[in-house]
């Protein structure tokens, strides 16, 4: 038999076991296979040579012998691998594989299954668009989960921006673990377009996804052109007016402070 075998939930795996031939021959009264966990039996495969072959609830409709001479009226029982299909966390044990024989007695040895789970993972944006507030408070913007995973997931971000993380692990009640992260930043017009990476490691594989953030700051308004130097009648001076907001400005609007603008100003 094998010392481990592993398989991931929904998948099949396959539980070994080869009776090799002392010599003299013996004669094989019955191979049983048994689930042991935490001291206790139970059987799930019985293969007998006068009686046949006997799959015991609830392993019934998910495992099978691999080879079919086990279920001959006259079977050949030198191996007597089982196929489990549709592995459930529940599955995760150890196997015992005994053979009865004649002379020599019981012969048996065991395997260790594990059972993974491959955890859901996905990336959320708190809220699609987020507001910079005169405030400057921190707030949550992105929130990294791998739910029911085994073994549990590492979660790590990737990013420039100057912002914080925090995690929490949620044990569950079949074996599995959840964590989650949250990224939180002080939403600003230098967040804006910035791009933030979760990286989740799940044993070997690694499961990245990314967004860029979308935030809405008020508008930052600068005067340009004047250059120290305006006197009478000189030509083609002029003042630019630049924004910087999200989202852009759509109304500009120039004034004097103590009238209305001459008839000489043309406002492009």
């Amino acid at each position: 038999m094998d010392s481990i075998k592993s398989g991931f939930v929904g998948s099949q795996v396959e539980l070994r076991c080869i009776f090799v031939n002392s010599n003299p021959p013996v004669k094989i009264s019955q191979v049983t296979w048994q689930k042991f966990l935490n001291g206790t039996k139970q059987n799930v495969a019985i293969a007998n040579p006068s009686l046949g072959v006997s799959v015991l609830p609830p392993f019934k409709e998910r495992v099978t012998f691999k080879q079919a001479a086990v279920r001959h009226r006259t079977p050949s029982l030198e191996d007597t691998t089982i196929m489990f299909s549709n592995l459930r966390l529940s599955d995760e044990a150890a196997y015992i594989c005994e053979y009865t024989t004649f002379p020599a007695g019981n012969r048996e040895n065991m395997v260790n299954l594990t059972v993974f789970a491959r955890p859901l993972t996905r990336m959320t944006l708190t809220t699609p668009t987020i507001v910079a507030r005169p405030q400057k408070r921190k707030m949550t913007v992105a929130t990294c989960l791998s739910a029911n995973g085994k073994p549990q997931s590492v979660i790590k971000w990737e990013t420039r921006l100057k912002g914080e993380a925090t995690f929490q692990e949620t044990q569950n009640s079949n074996g599995t673990v959840t964590v989650r992260s949250n990224y939180v930043v002080v939403p600003s017009r230098e967040t804006h377009k910035q791009k933030l990476t979760c990286i989740v490691t799940y044993r070997n594989e690694r499961i990245t996804d990314s967004v860029v953030l979308n935030v809405q700051y008020e508008p930052e308004v600068k005067i340009e052109g004047f250059d120290g130097n305006w006197y009478l009648n000189r030509q083609d001076v002029s003042l630019t007016c630049n924004t910087d907001a999200n989202p852009p400005v759509t109304v500009y609007q120039w004034k004097l402070l103590n009238g209305s603008l001459p008839s000489t100003v043309e406002i492009r």
